[in-house]
């Protein structure tokens, strides 16, 4: 009898390819049929996108009612198809106007109620870059969605809203959804105040190496006794970062949408911060799932920081696994249906007892760990991803005299941050010609070429490579941290004294 097409949007990792979802209506008995490639849940929709059509005043025809979503061989999961579905099939039977290029992303209830899901901004991006600007999604999702530039979204309360803003209820057929009276709400509660590096006491070694690694955005491992500290520095890095760019809040922004984690009115402008336990799966951390795999912790602290606290604690081949995003940047997951890739260029901060009793080499209490247990734990952490960790600083015990100088004496977090903001212009305008954003992301051509400083400034380097206490790679982590000591001074270069603490900061863990 018709035939009718609209438009919407698989999401595979963070890219979003359009899906004509066409819509074919037969001249045989009743029955709803949904091919291309759909996962259970859309295959599951049928029943629901009658009874909301139905519901809303304006039922699907009593027809053999075939939709298509093409290209077939692209995997779609998921529940927002379900407008775009709807909304071809009324077409196809003549009932609602056609659309053109109109994009349709949301989810139907019963009563014809527009739900919001997961993964809008990624998928309003790829429709946009794709030449299709004009949006409907759920009233839920629509700020969320008009966060992308050039797109022209109409959110909605219901299918009824979005057929006769189409055109199709000349004679009041329709029953829109009347919105329900608000009810009292509680206040909003005060945020919480972020966590300031004035709360910790002592530690003038941690402090340092907190700034620096927040400077060049430098990899961080700290090794210490119980009750030293280690956490609260973690913790307190957050702070020191600075807002995140545009392009780089919309990466964040998209990932969190993606994952889940609600609707959203403004881009994520902080950098994130994600503390898995050391029972994190390997799919948790780097992401997972049947078909179309979700993003993991590795990638929601992108752009952010990453924080294993209790290091060796965790399964050795999932912490070890951390050494390709490490390098790459990114976090590639394949299955037999897709396979995505999400960005993953996170500051890596790690914290271990320096053995399982976690008194060796402290004050107090003797350690009761034989050498093979400290051998065999701290082992754990492998030498190619510690390799990979550019800060490694030994956390002591706070003595007496330092506790009752008092937490809240120390340089607040707003000074130090003040200084690493400095310091982060100071490398950005060295770096951008060479489309790098901070120090840490130097590579090898590079640092040993226009960026390769004196040899005269080099050459404890080649002392401690000529030992073997220095690899190759190490070679150059210590050439991106002592760039950064110089930003942090304000230098146009390092100097033998920037390279001598650079290597120092890599001396600190006890054996």
């Amino acid at each position: 009898m018709g035939f009718a097409r609209t438009w919407a949007v698989a999401l595979v990792g963070l890219d979003g390819a359009m899906v004509e979802v066409e819509a074919d209506i037969g001249q045989t008995l009743p029955a709803f049929s949904i091919v291309g490639l759909p996962d259970a849940a859309l295959n599951e929709a049928r029943e629901r996108l009658r009874a909301a059509a139905r519901n809303s005043g304006m039922p699907l025809t009593a027809r053999k009612i075939t939709v298509n979503l093409t290209p077939a061989t692209l995997p779609k999961r998921g529940s927002l198809f379900d407008l775009a579905i709807v909304v071809s099939a009324l077409q196809a039977g003549g009932t609602v106007p056609r659309t053109g290029t109109t994009v349709f992303l949301a989810e139907l209830g019963l009563d014809g109620a527009l739900r919001p899901v997961r993964g809008i901004l990624p998928a309003v991006m790829a429709a946009v870059r794709a030449g299709h600007d004009r949006i409907v999604v759920a009233q839920a999702n629509a700020a969320e969605a008009a966060l992308v530039p050039g797109a022209r979204v109409e959110g909605h309360a219901c299918l009824a809203d979005v057929l006769a803003a189409a055109g199709a209820d000349p004679a009041g057929l329709l029953r829109p959804r009347r919105p329900a009276p608000r009810a009292g709400t509680l206040p909003a509660p005060a945020p919480a105040r972020p966590p300031d590096l004035a709360d910790v006491a002592g530690q003038a070694d941690g402090r340092l190496a907190l700034e620096i690694a927040a400077a060049g955005g430098h990899h961080l491992l700290m090794v210490g006794p119980p009750g030293s500290g280690k956490t609260m520095l973690a913790e307190r890095l957050p702070g020191l970062l600075p807002d995140l760019e545009d392009d780089a809040a919309m990466e964040v922004t998209a990932l969190h949408s993606l994952h889940g984690s609600g609707p959203r009115t403004a881009l994520v402008r902080r950098p994130p911060f994600e503390a898995p336990h050391h029972t994190v799966s390997a799919a948790a951390l780097f992401g997972g799932g049947s078909g179309i795999p979700n993003p993991g912790a590795a990638s929601r602290a992108h752009r952010g920081v990453l924080f294993l606290d209790e290091a060796p604690e965790f399964d050795r081949g999932v912490i070890d696994a951390l050494r390709q995003p490490l390098e790459s940047g990114t976090v590639t997951i394949d299955r037999s249906t897709a396979s995505a890739t999400y960005p993953a260029r996170f500051q890596l901060v790690l914290a271990a007892n320096p053995c399982p009793c976690g008194q060796a080499g402290g004050r107090g209490a003797e350690c009761t760990c034989t050498p093979r247990e400290r051998r065999a734990y701290f082992g754990k952490l492998s030498g190619p991803l510690l390799d990979r960790v550019d800060l490694q600083i030994a956390v002591p015990k706070v003595s007496y005299g330092e506790l009752a100088a008092g937490a809240g004496q120390g340089e607040p977090t707003a000074a130090v941050a003040r200084r690493v903001a400095a310091a982060r212009a100071h490398q950005a305008e060295r770096l951008r010609p060479l489309g790098a954003r901070t120090n840490a992301e130097l590579g090898g051509g590079l640092l040993n070429g226009v960026l390769r400083p004196p040899r005269a400034v080099t050459v404890p380097l080649e002392r401690a490579m000529d030992r073997g206490s220095l690899t190759a790679r190490g070679y150059q982590r210590v050439l991106r941290v002592a760039w950064t000591l110089a930003d942090l001074e304000g230098r146009p270069g390092p100097t033998a004294d920037d390279v001598d603490t650079a290597l120092w900061f890599r001396s600190l863990v006890p054996a």
